[in-house]
């Protein structure tokens, strides 16, 4: 009894001992890698390629398994990312010095710049864009090589493409790149004194212990999302005919509008806004209307992933002779054998059958 009447008064007094208890500080902002590269010997480990490579690697998995879902032979996979990935990388590097300049050739163009660190691709700097438009023309190359439907494989990578995306941001805030305006919210990003950039207001750095908004982190949030989502939607109504990728496109930009609003790096300005923005804006717009011909056109997925149905090609094994007109079989009449089939031993033979008649 003893035991059951302390009880009510121990409960009673346990609030005012857990606050009495020291409390862990709650974190305020997320911090920034104090390392983006390390070396193995002499060679040079960098988090923005690892970062790139695993998604990469992440995307070609989940490829193959929606691949082999559709019917196709995951092996493909890999003979067409051997096209499309260096195809991805090289328009990417493009999309990025194109989309910003002047680090490269300086204001308009003026040559003031280092147009040699364009291809520096390991210090950061790949357009999505860019990599998507001219990976799919490798993509293209290698369904071609394989006899695929492109359209099919486009729908098969488009999640993983989304992944791929996610991951490699994280490559942004090893590099403390790319991020937003400075934020008072808890997860402010702190950026180091080395890697602030000007006000774009006042072409004065920010001051040190600014903290930014972790743009790195809302798109990767947001691709992975629209990866779910986009894998709902494709086990949910069964979609074809590029229409998954499509989706992907407008998902896609629907994110990277606001996010792209947010960041204050170095971009080429169009009408007041980053390029980027106008990209994100008319390819969301175009990829709706895409989508909208597409599933009034196919409302269905196609019935083969492969260009010509395996069943129109013609067999590999050796060629089989037509089984005789059974119209003739039983009527007792022979067909004659050609002459010049003949050996020269029948020949001699019917010679003295001749003379023997």
């Amino acid at each position: 009894m003893t035991l059951l009447t302390a009880l009510p008064a121990a409960l009673h007094e346990l609030p005012a001992a857990l606050s009495a208890l020291p409390q862990a500080p709650a974190p305020s902002q997320i911090p920034s890698p104090g390392e983006h590269t390390w070396y193995l010997g002499i060679f040079p480990v960098r988090a923005y390629a690892l970062a790139i490579l695993a998604g990469i690697v992440i995307a070609v998995w989940m490829t193959a398994r929606r691949w082999k879902a559709r019917g196709g032979n995951p092996d493909d996979v890999l003979e067409i990312a051997f096209w499309a990935v260096p195809f991805g990388i090289v328009g990417g590097r493009i999309y990025h010095v194109l989309s910003s300049p002047e680090r490269y050739f300086g204001e308009n163009f003026s040559g003031g710049g280092d147009p040699v660190t364009a291809l520096y691709v390991w210090e950061g700097g790949l357009g999505i864009w860019g990599a998507v438009a001219l990976g799919a023309v490798g993509a293209w190359i290698g369904c071609r090589r394989q006899g695929v439907r492109l359209s099919s494989f486009a729908d098969a990578v488009a999640p993983g493409l989304l992944v791929a995306q996610a991951v490699g941001r994280l490559g942004n805030w090893f590099n403390q790149e790319l991020y937003g305006r400075p934020t008072e919210l808890p997860w402010g990003l702190h950026i180091d004194a080395e890697y602030l950039v000007p006000n774009p207001a006042t072409g004065v750095a920010y001051p040190e212990g600014t903290l930014f908004h972790p743009t790195f982190l809302y798109e990767l949030l947001w691709n992975l999302l629209m990866a779910g989502v986009l894998l709902f939607l494709d086990r949910r109504f069964r979609l074809g005919h590029g229409r998954v990728f499509w989706a992907y496109v407008l998902l896609y930009t629907l994110g990277r509008v606001w996010i792209e609003m947010l960041r204050i790096d170095d971009a080429e300005q169009v009408l007041g806004l980053r390029l980027n923005v106008w990209t994100s804006i008319l390819l969301g717009l175009a990829a709706l209307v895409v989508s909208i011909v597409l599933a009034r056109k196919f409302p269905t997925r196609e019935e083969s992933v492969r260009l010509r149905p395996e069943d129109d090609e013609p067999p590999a094994g050796p060629r089989v002779e037509p089984e005789p007109d059974p119209g003739v079989e039983g009527t007792g009449e022979a067909e004659a054998e050609p002459e010049e089939g003949k050996t020269a031993a029948q020949e001699e033979s019917d010679a003295d059958a001749s003379v023997r008649t």
